[in-house]
């Protein structure tokens, strides 16, 4: 007797992606739209010339309130909490005791009380239930407010105009990952310029019954349905928008058996900040030196590179791919993987087995895409 199915959770925007034409898939218990009839190509470039909307509101949302939050968090998290101001947001990650990753998540400090944790939709449960678990008698207030956020994200460079014709809040005033509290097309709103694209952007956090009048506003003041207005963008063009900026997806750059150190984010790893889980492991693996490191290649042999195949150096195996992928804007094959240091240098031919056959490819810098500041 086969096992019930599970029920999907669907965002408070599923009805609006079913209407517009997107084509629903599975992601992390979710029900989300994997591309629209536009076609990942034509969302991907026109995220990078214009603007692409995409719906987030499966990302979970912790709240931590009370005297001892910045102190719990620095304790939890690799970076230094302590450091963020009233109104600014910060990239860490939760780590265990090997210096290896639980989840990524962006801190935002709304007071010296009170942070908003922001974390990946698939590992929800399991964040809520490792923060709990982890308290150690501090002055904190824990809750889960995933339910009470619909989170909208509008990226690329005609984002900051389109936005601003729907609030009074000035945007340009407002710094890469620092936010504002304002109103948006006259509802309560988090304004924050953050993004997961490599644009610049903001992600729009409100109440979710106003999701779908946010949805649409933005729609409509994007030109949408226009040559060159705004598209609504599925997980797939947030993906390879995301793999050409050279940021880390969980579950695949990064992991519970890769260090933050190997996945080159020492950035956000602050070893004299006091102790945190996980900071010995670290601090030694920095000492000793990491033996694997994450590395970008592009092919150049005809042949695409996907997630989870062999990386060559003179027919032997030394590491996988952990992303891979054809990158829309660049018009190259794309990837990231593990190899040893000695194979990581920039420059550095590899191969990758592409069922059975090595693609030739080369290492090169990361990021591949930098969008002109």
């Amino acid at each position: 007797m086969s096992a019930p199915a599970v029920e999907l959770k669907r965002t408070p925007l599923n009805a609006a992606h079913r209407r517009l034409g997107g084509r629903m898939v599975e992601f992390g218990g979710w029900d989300m739209p994997v591309q629209y009839p536009a076609g990942t190509m034509t969302e991907h470039v026109r995220t990078r010339t214009r603007a692409g909307l995409f719906d987030v509101s499966h990302m979970g949302e912790i709240d931590v309130r009370g005297r001892d939050a910045i102190a719990f968090a620095n304790r939890l998290t690799s970076n230094d909490a302590s450091k963020l101001v009233d109104g600014q947001a910060q990239y860490s990650a939760l780590t265990t005791s090997e210096g290896t990753v639980i989840d990524d998540l962006l801190v935002y400090r709304f007071a010296e009380d009170h942070l908003l944790l922001v974390v990946n939709a698939g590992t929800t449960d399991k964040d809520w239930e490792w923060i709990k678990s982890h308290h150690a008698g501090e002055h904190v207030e824990l809750k889960n407010v995933s339910a009470e956020y619909c989170q909208i994200a509008l990226q690329g460079p005609e984002a900051i105009s389109i936005l601003q014709r729907l609030t009074e809040t000035a945007l340009s005033d407002i710094k890469y990952y620092h936010f504002v509290t304002g109103r948006v097309d006259g509802i309560d709103s988090i304004i924050s310029r953050t993004g997961y694209t490599g644009e610049d952007g903001f992600e729009v956090y409100a109440a979710p019954e106003k999701a779908e009048q946010l949805w649409n506003k933005m729609l409509d003041e994007g030109d949408f349905g226009s040559d060159d207005g705004v598209l609504p963008c599925g997980l797939a063009a947030r993906n390879t928008l995301r793999l050409e900026a050279g940021m880390c997806l969980y579950g695949h750059e990064i992991t519970e058996e890769t260090t933050l150190l190997e996945a080159n984010l020492g950035w956000i790893t602050k070893l004299n900040k006091g102790d945190f889980i996980g900071r010995d492991a670290l601090a030694k693996q920095k000492e000793s030196g990491v033996r694997r490191k994450l590395i970008g290649f592009e092919t150049t042999d005809r042949g695409i590179a996907r997630d989870e195949q062999d990386i060559l150096v003179n027919g032997e195996r030394v590491g996988r791919v952990t992303s891979g992928s054809p990158a829309p804007f660049l018009k190259k094959n794309i990837g990231m993987g593990y190899v040893p240091v000695a194979h990581s240098a920039p420059g550095t031919s590899i191969e990758i087995d592409v069922r059975g056959k090595g693609v030739g490819a080369q290492i090169v810098a990361l990021p591949f895409y930098k969008r002109a500041k």
